[in-house]
Formats: C-alpha cells, sequence, structure tokens
C-alpha cells in the first residue's frame, strides 16, 4: 500500500510528539553537555525518530518508496570540470580523478566530443610533470600501434588524428 503525502505527515507528527514527550527529560541534561557530546546525543535522538517513524509505518502496513537522486556519470563531471576551468579559471579547482579521466577517455570522440576536444587541448598545454610525461608516452605508444594496424574504421582515423594533435602540443 502506497501512501498518501499527507498521511505520512500526519504520522510523523505523531512520531514527533511521541519522541518529544521522552526528550523532555533528556532536555534538561542537554545543558550541561559539551558541544560535542550534544551533537552526538541530537544525532541518536535523530536516528531514534526515524526509527519510530518506519515502524510505525511498518505496523500501518504502508510502504514507502526511496527515491534516489540520479547522480552524474564521471563523463559529465569530468566534461563540466573542463568547462569550468575554460570559462571561470578564478573559481576552478583542481581535481586528479576528472584530470584522469580526461586522459584516458580524450582518444574517444564519443566520450570527449570535438567541442570539448579544442578545450581539453588548451587545458594539456598547461599539463605539467609526470601527467604530462605518461601521456606524451601513452600517445606515442597508440600512434605506433595504430600506425602498424591499417586504418580501415573511420573511428581509428578520426583517434589517430587526435593523439597527433596531442603530440605536436605536448612534444
Amino acid at each position: 500500500m502506497v501512501m498518501s503525502k499527507t498521511a505520512r505527515w500526519s504520522l510523523f507528527i505523531v512520531a514527533v510528539v511521541v519522541v518529544d514527550a521522552a526528550s523532555d527529560e533528556e532536555k534538561e541534561d542537554e545543558q550541561e553537555l559539551t558541544p560535542e557530546e550534544r551533537r552526538t546525543l541530537e544525532r541518536k535522538l535523530k536516528k531514534e525518530r526515524k526509527k519510530e517513524q518506519k515502524k510505525q509505518l511498518r505496523e500501518a502496513g504502508i510502504h514507502v518508496v526511496k527515491e534516489d537522486p540520479q547522480k552524474p556519470s564521471g563523463a559529465e563531471l569530468a566534461l563540466d570540470y573542463l568547462i569550468s576551468w575554460a570559462n571561470k579559471r578564478e573559481e576552478w579547482k583542481f581535481q586528479k580523478t576528472r584530470q584522469t579521466w580526461l586522459l584516458l577517455h580524450m582518444y574517444d570522440s564519443n566520450k570527449v566530443p570535438d567541442k570539448h576536444f579544442s578545450i581539453l587541448l588548451d587545458y594539456l598545454e598547461g599539463l605539467k610533470g609526470r601527467a604530462r610525461e605518461v601521456t606524451v608516452q601513452k600517445a606515442e605508444t597508440l600512434m605506433k600501434e595504430l600506425d602498424n594496424a591499417e586504418p580501415e574504421d573511420s573511428s581509428l582515423v578520426e583517434k589517430s588524428e587526435r593523439i597527433r594533435q596531442v603530440l605536436q602540443l605536448l612534444s
């Protein structure tokens, strides 16, 4: 049985009243607690209230479905990171996981579209240290592999063009 919003709200109010009556005594003790002890107590009380609500819902035979919010994919986060770098450098903050994702997938036009690849090339200009060295080494290795293979597929031609651009930029 699915519960309406008003029914859930009324059960919530009942649960709060029950817990509040029990917590009047605890409020007197709260005045003598340190801030850390108070936070701990508040977390425990919140947990107890939530547990009591769930118990009342179960007893009423009501099934509440939790909706998990949709989390953005790694690709979306990495491309947003890149756009943020391009548009708001003052607010932009380095994130190793995003850079790693971009470096791993930069040759795949499905994951890093052409409109983002030009921004990525600008981003790569500032690449330093070991990340730059490894990126050059991987690009050279990939280029050798593609030179040995016969480029029949258009995606391989596009990939080799991207590799050439990266090598020209970083070498």
